[in-house]
Order: structure tokens, then C-alpha cells, then sequence
């Protein structure tokens, strides 16, 4: 089984350097120390012509919260749309309602919207009562094509069990990403416990 390490990371160079360094794919945003939010235009142009390999897109406008209202759902749209246009191989979004539970309608309008882009719900998952009861609802969408979880917990390790429970019961060309804490150094060890194919993480590749 081929295994997916996806870098994390926030600026072109590290970019560049997980790709030089074996990434198989890029997921890019800016503000990591905000877990992340949506990167420039401008960024993402550059980056597309400096790596050869898949780059997906963090859409998050803003890091309040991770419930939108309708000015930053149109925000979203406009990013989801730059990326259709550039053809980006997909985009990494979450919608939570006031209940820290997945907002469905939301994520399906987005992710209807982004098609014919993958469509990857980060880790608001993992902020909802169940992981994998949110998992169950988002199978039932078309349009969503994996997601990026730690379990529900801080890191991988702690979650595995949950990953792998989350592994089993979705279809194989549904992508179950752990993520939390993955490093080069750890990898084998969390591969070993969990199973999966997709991977993801800052340092997976090593530092940058």
C-alpha cells in the first residue's frame, strides 16, 4: 500500500523544501500559529509553479471560531472559486454550528460548490462530541472526499484507536488523514499503530 505524507506548512520555502524533501503533497495555508487560515492568491500562484506535486488549500477566513456567517462563506466561495480556476487538486475547509457539531448544510453547499476539486474537512472534526459519529454524517455527502483527524484528541498517538476505528468504516477512496504530531521521527511507529495511508503534518518530511 502506497503511503501519503502530507506537508503543512504556511510559507513558499518550506514548501519547496518538503517538496525537495519527498512530500507527496502540499497542504497550504497561512498563519500556522493560528492553526492555519486561508493563504494569498498571489502565494499560491508561485507555489504552483515551483512544486510538481498536489497542492490543497486551507479556506479559513478567519480563526475565531469555526461557525461562518454568510460575508465569510462568501469569502470562502471566492478562495474555493480561485482555486477551480487554478486548478488546485483540492481545498480543506470545516463548518461547526453553535453546538460544536458539524454544520451539514454548510459543508454541503461548499462542497458542492468546490467540485470538481477534492474536498477535505480539517480538524473542527475533531472539536465535535463524536469523531466518528460526524464521520458517519459527512459519508452521507457526495461531494466530501476525506478527512483531517486526530482521533478527536491533541495528537495522533493519543487517537489512534479512533483513526483506525474511523479507517474501517469509511470507503477506500475516502481519505481518512491523521494528523497531530507526526513527525519523521515518529512516523513508523504511528504508522505501525494506525494502519492508514494518508499522513500529514508540519515536520512529517522533517524540519524545513
Amino acid at each position: 500500500m502506497t503511503v501519503v505524507k502530507e506537508a503543512c506548512v504556511d510559507n513558499i520555502q518550506d514548501a519547496i523544501n518538503a517538496f525537495k524533501k519527498g512530500a507527496d503533497r502540499i497542504e497550504f495555508c497561512s498563519n500556522l500559529e493560528e492553526d492555519g487560515l486561508t493563504p494569498s492568491n498571489y502565494d499560491l500562484i508561485y507555489l504552483k509553479k515551483s512544486i510538481s506535486i498536489p497542492l490543497r488549500v486551507m479556506v479559513r477566513p478567519h480563526s475565531n471560531s469555526f461557525n461562518y456567517n454568510e460575508d465569510d462563506l462568501i469569502q470562502m466561495k471566492e478562495t474555493i472559486e480561485f482555486c477551480k480556476k487554478q486548478k488546485f487538486d483540492g481545498v480543506v475547509f470545516g463548518c461547526l454550528n453553535d453546538n460544536n457539531e458539524l454544520d451539514l448544510n454548510k459543508i454541503k453547499d461548499l462542497a458542492d460548490f468546490a467540485k470538481p476539486l477534492n474536498v477535505i474537512i480539517h480538524k473542527a472534526i475533531d472539536l465535535t462530541s463524536s469523531p466518528v459519529n460526524s464521520l458517519k454524517k459527512l459519508l452521507e455527502i457526495n461531494n466530501v472526499n476525506g478527512v483531517l483527524s486526530s482521533g478527536g484528541f491533541k495528537t495522533a498517538e493519543l487517537g489512534s484507536e479512533v483513526l483506525k476505528k474511523m479507517i474501517c468504516i469509511s470507503p477506500n477512496d475516502f481519505e481518512i488523514i491523521s494528523a497531530g504530531k507526526i513527525t519523521n521521527q515518529n512516523f513508523e511507529i504511528l504508522h505501525e499503530k494506525i494502519d492508514g495511508k494518508f499522513y500529514h503534518g508540519r515536520k512529517i518530511v522533517g524540519e524545513l
